[in-house]
């Protein structure tokens, strides 16, 4: 667990070391969910429909943005060759990094999350439930999308391969995030969508470090 933590750390101190990097996303998800209610119009009725689409969709393409970063400066640099001799089990080292990759990428998303929600018209109870869902969302993308990062290491053209790999394997988390806000404006309750992001990230965290640490061994041989 003292590895686990220095990773932590240390790819948290880079990211604040490398803020144009945390902050370009971050703008990128205010900018794109901010010009669908300017184009749209002032129908409330109509930005309360879509927004749980446009905020998860905007999470979803911001959190990918940063996903090239997750391994590739330290395959570049040696580093990570190093953890993999490592005594430490570099699936741990490398659950350290994806949570480095959340809290540096993926929380922010959920804090702005309710205050952008305002410009949809949503009402207080649904951007808690929508904020619920990107709780529980936005570590499921890191996590899948560190299997796709360690999947198209050192590959030429890789940042779109990565894309091509894991956004399929993120419609699930987009159509449960989404759906939960949706059903509890329509009244229906949003525990079963919730209940399903929390077992697929249950699943994730047991296996995406496994399968990205795999990946990795591959892209060091």
């Amino acid at each position: 667990m003292n590895a686990f933590g220095s990773v932590l750390r240390r790819d948290l101190l880079l990211a604040t070391r490398r803020k144009s990097e945390v902050l370009t996303a971050l703008f990128f998800f205010m900018i794109v969910v901010s010009l669908f209610p300017l184009g749209i119009g002032p129908e409330s009725a109509i930005l309360r429909r879509i927004a749980p689409g446009v905020l998860w969709v905007a999470a979803l393409l911001a959190a990918m943005l940063s996903l090239n970063r997750l391994f590739a400066g330290d395959y570049q640099d040696g580093t990570l060759e190093q953890l993999a001799l490592s005594p430490t089990p570099l699936a741990l080292l490398v659950g350290g990094k994806i949570l480095a990759h959340w809290l540096t990428s993926g929380l922010p998303l959920v804090v702005l999350a309710p205050v952008l929600g305002l410009q949809f018209d949503l009402p207080a109870e649904a951007l808690g439930v929508m904020m619920l869902s990107l709780l529980l969302g936005t570590p499921l993308l890191s996590l899948i999308g560190a299997i796709g990062a360690a999947l198209t290491l050192g590959v030429r053209g890789g940042g779109v391969l990565l894309s091509l790999l894991v956004l399929p394997l993120y419609i699930p988390t987009l159509i449960f995030g989404a759906g939960a806000v949706e059903a509890y404006t329509a009244g229906l309750g949003a525990g079963a969508n919730l209940s399903l992001l929390g077992a697929l990230l249950a699943l994730a965290v047991f296996f995406a470090p496994w399968a990205a640490t795999a990946a990795l061994r591959i892209a060091l041989e």
